[in-house]
C-alpha cells in the first residue's frame, strides 16, 4: 500500500463517513473500524512494526511520544479539522506501537433523542446534590453526561467547570460560562483540580472520573456544599454503585459516607450500550433511580438491596429498571431477544413475562 494512502487523516476521514465508534491500529493485522460495535478490517494489508510507528508518530507531540515510552501510553483529545474529534489512547505491546481513536460526534443529542425519561430534565435544575452516570466502557456515559452539561449550558446561567481525561466534548459558552480543565495538560489530577474548582464560583462541576478515594471525597463533599456535580464510575446499576463508593472508604468511615449519600446523591443512571436491529447503529438502555426519602432511608441504613424494588414503582419520578427498559426496547423491535435475555439482571423474570403478553 502506498505510504501516503496508509495514512492517518484518510483513515480518520473513513471512520467519520462510516460512523465508526473506533479506528484500532495494531501490528499484524490491517487497521480496524469498530462500527455499530463490530470490528470491521480495512481492505489494507497487515500493519508491520514500522507502519504502527510511523502513524503514532504522525499524531503525537514529542511530550506524548515520550510518556508513551517512559509510561508505556498516552491518552490525549485530537481534533480532525471541524469532522469530528477523537480521544486517542496510545500504548505499546511486545515492544510496538499502537493506538486506538475513539470518534467523539460534533452533535450533541437531546436527552429525549438519546432515550432519558423527561423528569430527568427535571433533576438538571438542582443547586446542589451528586448525579452519577454508569456504566461498562464504551457505554455511552460521556455522550449521556454531555448531552446534560449541554441542556444547562442552554438553559441556565451559571459557571459549569469540567475536569476531564482528556477533554472530549468541547462546549460553547451559552447561558452558561463553561470551563474545560485537562488532567496532566492544565492541572495534575482529578483530586487536585476538584479542590481548586471550590475557588472559582462553579455553580457545576463534571468529574470525568472518580478514580480514587481523595477524588470520591472531594466529590461528595463539593456536592454537599451547594455545587450540582456529574462524575462517572464504571458499576452496572443503582445499588451496586451506591456500594462501590462506600467499599471504597476504611470501614470506620463508612456510616458516615452512607449518610452524606443519603443526602447527597440526586441520581444514578447506569446505562448499556446495544446493536439495533431495526437499522443500522447502536441503541442505549438505562436504568435509572432518583433519590427519594425512602431510597435515602435504604442507602443511610445499608439496605441497597431493597432499592430495586422502590425503581420499579418509582415510574412517576422518573425511574426506570434496567430491565423493563430492555423488554420495552425488545417489544419496539429495537434489540434482539438474544440481547434482551444476555444483559436483563433477570432473564428467567422476562422470559414469564415475554410468554404472558403472547398468551394475553
Amino acid at each position: 500500500m502506498e505510504e501516503e494512502i496508509l495514512d492517518m487523516d484518510s483513515m480518520m476521514e473513513l471512520a467519520v463517513e462510516e460512523h465508526a465508534s473506533d479506528l484500532h491500529i495494531t501490528v499484524g493485522v490491517p487497521p480496524m473500524l469498530r462500527i455499530h460495535g463490530d470490528l470491521t478490517p480495512l481492505d489494507l494489508p497487515p500493519l508491520t512494526p514500522a507502519d504502527t510507528e510511523r502513524l503514532v508518530r504522525s499524531i503525537c507531540t514529542e511530550d506524548q511520544l515520550r510518556q508513551v515510552n517512559e509510561n508505556g501510553g498516552a491518552d490525549f483529545g485530537l481534533a480532525f479539522g471541524d469532522k469530528a474529534r477523537f480521544r486517542v489512547s496510545v500504548l505499546k505491546g511486545k515492544g510496538n506501537y499502537g493506538t486506538v481513536l475513539r470518534q467523539i460526534p460534533n452533535d450533541l443529542l437531546p436527552l429525549s433523542v438519546i432515550g432519558l425519561p423527561p423528569q430527568i430534565e427535571e433533576l438538571l435544575y438542582k443547586p446542589r446534590g451528586l448525579i452519577l452516570v454508569t456504566g461498562p466502557t464504551g457505554s455511552g456515559k460521556t455522550t449521556t453526561l454531555a448531552s446534560m452539561l449541554n441542556y444547562i449550558n442552554e438553559k441556565r446561567a451559571c459557571h459549569i467547570i469540567t475536569i476531564e481525561d482528556p477533554i472530549e466534548y468541547y462546549h460553547t459558552h451559552k447561558s452558561s460560562v463553561v470551563t474545560q480543565r485537562e488532567v496532566g495538560a492544565d492541572v495534575p489530577s482529578f483530586s487536585e483540580a476538584l479542590r481548586r474548582a471550590l475557588r472559582q464560583d462553579p455553580d457545576v462541576i463534571l468529574v470525568g472520573e472518580m478514580r480514587d478515594l481523595e477524588t470520591m471525597q472531594a466529590a461528595i463533599s463539593a456536592a454537599e456544599t451547594g455545587h450540582l456535580v456529574f462524575a462517572t464510575l464504571h458499576t452496572t446499576g443503582a445499588a451496586s454503585t451506591v456500594d462501590r463508593i462506600v467499599d471504597a472508604f476504611p470501614t470506620d468511615q463508612q456510616g458516615q459516607v452512607r449518610m452524606q449519600l443519603s443526602g447527597g446523591l440526586v441520581a444514578v443512571i447506569s446505562q448499556l450500550l446495544l446493536p439495533r436491529v431495526d437499522k443500522p447503529g447502536r441503541v442505549a438502555a438505562f436504568e435509572v433511580m432518583v433519590n427519594t426519602p425512602s431510597i435515602a432511608a435504604m442507602i443511610r441504613d445499608g439496605n441497597t438491596h431493597r432499592i430495586t424494588s422502590d425503581i420499579q414503582t418509582g415510574a412517576k419520578f422518573g425511574m426506570q429498571t434496567l430491565d423493563a427498559h430492555l423488554l420495552n426496547l425488545h417489544l419496539a423491535g429495537r434489540i434482539s431477544y438474544e440481547d434482551l435475555i444476555s444483559k436483563s439482571r433477570d432473564p428467567d423474570t422476562q422470559v414469564d413475562k415475554l410468554k404472558e403478553m403472547q398468551q394475553g
